[in-house]
Parts: structure tokens; sequence; C-alpha cells
């Protein structure tokens, strides 16, 4: 029977999911065997496992710090939003339909057996699991049928860390208002409290500190810096979004769809010296950009809209017509063809003309694709022709399925053996349907090579170990949070002995 350890946070992006990966890490590394867990993450990056099933990403990345094969037990439900008000419901990595907030919200407590089956599997397994809580358990408007703040700690009986995040500012107030707002024996559970993200002299705190200890009744067991580390954000709240790092030979924007899905493809790219990716929303923020990334979407039909109506699709067409480069993954594939057809109502229906920069045209079913793949590149055109045989792996996670007239661009073979073809190519422009293809060190400096060349660079970008390279970072990750926090403390509370 595994020891659990809970991370909940008096808000979104406090930092819950970072924390919960590093001790992954840090428990690993003690020479236990550890497994994440969230009960329901909400998010829009989401990965398959070899199983064929949807996971969120930020439970890959955990497990992957863990040094454990991510499974779909570790993220039962994930929440996929369609829409403002609607997501698609994936129970146990497996799509169980599209549910509007309140219809989810009256059926969400049948989900409490697929919750606890994926836990008690974990239980078996591991020695620890590191739960991740979501939002903030002081949202009193949702505490009913709770499973996933500390109505998960109650079902898992796990002791609970909260942390706030003093970046935003207001750290002591939002600990504190967390803590008064709960009932009496959710109180009890919180054992300690943590305060992320912080910049400076924590010798300036210590006042605060020993103020909260005495209102709350709750040791602070650490203050953790801003750390200076790389590891995939769970959702669009990342400051990836947010601008430009710095200035490299190729500069490369990303398109920020309103619903952009697994923005986490382009990781491995922004880390290249050569490279400046910065992620753009408006048609007057592109500029003059070596390569127009098309990412993927949760709703390709909505976001074609709004590319559309924007005029974010005009400066991808201009770009295209003077020789400039385009790529489309997933979502961002299926709008450079010629059309877009949803005839069962996936995406909520009708037919929509494409950016018709590929020939394909899409048709949507029912039926998601979910699948790990490996690959080569068969062919390339225009200044992607050096492309051509580069190997790469990565994982196809889609509604729909595009029909490619001509030479596609990629053979590959799924996680079953099975072998098909996929993608196309025109001129500068080419669209697959394969995320993660970047994490691949030899594709990701072939397409930039490609770019360099066309700039009349030399093509000098050196292969990066993506696999290596994040887990660098975690250890990074794991020796900053040991520094910063009471960790025999903290086993003392994971033992029961607090």
């Amino acid at each position: 029977m595994a020891k659990s350890i809970m991370i909940q946070g008096t808000a979104s992006n406090a930092g819950k999911s970072l924390l919960c990966a590093g001790l992954c890490r840090i428990f690993a590394q003690d020479g236990y065997k550890v497994a994440p867990f969230k009960s329901q993450n909400m998010a829009l990056n989401s990965a398959i496992t070899k199983e064929g099933l949807e996971m969120g990403r930020a439970q890959v990345v955990q497990a992957q710090a863990a040094g454990v094969e991510p499974t779909a037990d570790m993220n039962p439900i994930l929440l996929k939003p369609t829409s403002n008000v609607g997501s698609q419901v994936i129970v146990r990595g497996v799509p169980r339909g599209t549910m509007g907030a309140v219809d989810y919200y009256k059926y969400k407590s049948q989900l409490i057996p697929d919750i606890m089956e994926s836990y008690r599997r974990l239980d078996e397994e591991y020695d620890i699991i590191v739960i991740e809580g979501a939002g903030s358990p002081a949202e009193i408007n949702l505490k009913e049928d709770d499973f996933v703040n500390m109505g998960m700690a109650k079902l898992a009986d796990a002791p609970v860390l909260l942390c706030g995040d003093i970046d935003r500012g207001g750290v002591f107030a939002s600990l504190y208002g967390t803590v008064k707002l709960l009932e009496e024996d959710e109180q009890a559970r919180i054992k300690g409290l943590l305060i992320n993200k912080f910049r400076g002299d924590v010798e300036i705190l210590r006042p605060g500190l020993t103020m909260l200890e005495e209102l709350t009744d709750k040791p602070v067991l650490g203050v953790v810096p801003m750390l200076d580390v790389d590891v995939d954000d769970e959702d669009s709240l990342s400051t990836r979004l947010e601008g430009k790092k710095k200035v490299g030979l190729i500069d490369i924007a990303v398109v920020r769809l309103p619903r952009l899905s697994n923005f986490t493809d382009f990781n491995p790219l922004e880390r290249m010296e050569q490279v400046n990716l910065r992620y753009v929303r408006d048609p007057r923020e592109p500029g003059n950009p070596d390569l127009i990334i098309l990412p993927g979407t949760k709703n390709t039909m909505d976001d074609l809209r709004w590319l559309r109506e924007s005029g974010m699709e005009t400066k991808i067409l201009r770009h295209a017509e003077k020789g400039g480069a385009v790529v489309g993954i997933c979502g961002g594939y299926q709008m450079l063809g010629a059309s877009v057809s949803d005839p069962d109502g996936v995406e909520g229906g009708g037919t929509l003309r494409g950016l018709g920069l590929l020939p394909g045209n899409t048709v949507f079913f029912g039926e998601k694709t979910r699948t790990q793949v490996e690959g080569t590149f068969l062919r390339g055109e225009g200044i992607f022709a050096p492309m051509a045989g580069v190997a790469f792996t990565g994982y196809e996670i889609h509604m729909g399925e595009t029909e490619v007239s001509g030479t596609p661009l990629l053979t590959l073979r799924d996680q079953r053996g099975q072998e098909k073809t996929g993608g196309h190519a025109a001129g500068n422009v080419w669209g697959s349907y394969i995320h993660g293809i970047f994490d691949c060190g030899e594709c990701a400096a072939a397409l930039v090579n490609c770019l360099m060349a066309a700039r009349g660079l030399s093509p000098d970008a050196a292969t990066v170990d993506w696999a290596e390279y994040q887990q660098q970072q975690y250890d990074k990750l794991a020796d900053g949070l040991r520094s910063a926090l009471d960790m025999e403390r903290i086993y003392r509370i994971l033992n029961r002995e607090e």
C-alpha cells in the first residue's frame, strides 16, 4: 500500500504541477517507486500512452520526473475545453462525450468509481503517490461532490501541503483566506504551507512567515525561489506564450489560437540557440518570420473561423505567396487544406473552406485517433526538400481524417505495428498530424537547418537530445526544491508522524 501526499494551491497556476514534478523526482532519487496522480485535469495539453490512451501532459511530465512509464490511471479524468462552456470528457484515457459545464457537474459524481479504480491500481504498484489538486480547495461554489481537492484528499486519506504564488502578490492573504474558508476537518488535513515563485531575500519575509504560522496554526515548510528550470507546462497559462525571450538567427512565429493545444510541441525548437520562437495573436505581430506554425487546437472549426475573422488568415496567405514557410501540426494541418467538414456535428457541424495551401480535405467523425507513432519523412518540397529521410517519433491525437492527394509527406508505423502514410507538402508548406515530432533532435535540427539555408546561413543547428535535456531539468528542479523545502519534515508528514 502506497503512502500519499497532496499538493493543493490557492489558485490555478500557483505552481502545483511543478512542485509535484519536483517531489516525484526527489522521492525517486531517494529510492522510492513514485507515481503522480491528478483525479481531474482541465487542460488542452495532452499525450498518448503506450496503450493508446489519452492523459494530461502535466502527469506525463511528473511520471517522467519519477522515472516511470505514464499511464492513464495517473490522470483518470481529463477535461478538454471545446468552448467557453463545454468540454470533451475523457475517462481513463477514452473519450466519453462532450458536455456543458452544468451537465458535467450533475454527472461527475458517477465518475468517482473510475477515479478510485485508477487510484487503487497505483496504490498496489507504487511506494509513494504524489497527488495534485486543481485550482483552489476554497472554491466554495464547487465543493459539492468534490473529488479533485479536499474531496480527493479524503478519498485517499492524504495529508495536504498548500502552496501560494508570491509572484502574483497577496500570498499571505491567499494562504490565510484559503485555510479559513475550509471546514475544520479540511483545515486539519493541511500539514504545511509553501510559498512559491519568490524573488529576493527570504529574510524580508520572516516577520510575515511567523505571523502566517500563528494565524493559521500551520508551519511554513519552505519558500521556493523562482527556479530557472525548463519543464513542460500544463496549459495556456504558461509564461511561454507571453512573448519572445531571445533574439535568434531564425524567427519562428506560432499562431496563438484561441483553443491552442499541445503548444509543448514547440518547446524543443524554443530551446535551440539559433531560434527565436514567439506566440502571436494579432495579424500585426508576425512581422516577417522565417516560419509560421499553425499548431494544434481542440476546435479546428471555431479556430479556423477566428483565423479568418481576425485577419490572421490573410497574413499567413500573403506570407506563403511570397515564398514564406508554413507548417501545420494536427488541427493546424487540417486548416491548411482545401476544406474542413463536420457532417456528424463533432465540432458543431457544417463545412468551411480551408486556407488552401495544401490539397487535402478533412472530414470529422465521432471516432478519435489515439496512437504513438514512429516514422520517416518520405519527401519534402521547396526549402524543406532536405528533410527527406529524417526519422522521428511522436503521437497522433485528433478527430477527423484528412484525405491526402498525391505523394504523402510521411511514412508511419503506429504502436500496433500497422503501417500507413500521412501528411502533405506543397512548395514551402507542409503539414502533419504528429505531435511531439520536434522532440526528435534530428527532426528539429533538420527543420532549422532548412530555414537557415533559405536565409543563406550556414546550416549548423546541432542535434539536441530532448529526452536527456528534460532529465537534466528534472534533476535541476529537485536540487532547487531540496534547498528550499524542509524535506525532513515533509518525510515525517508523508510517514504520518505529524
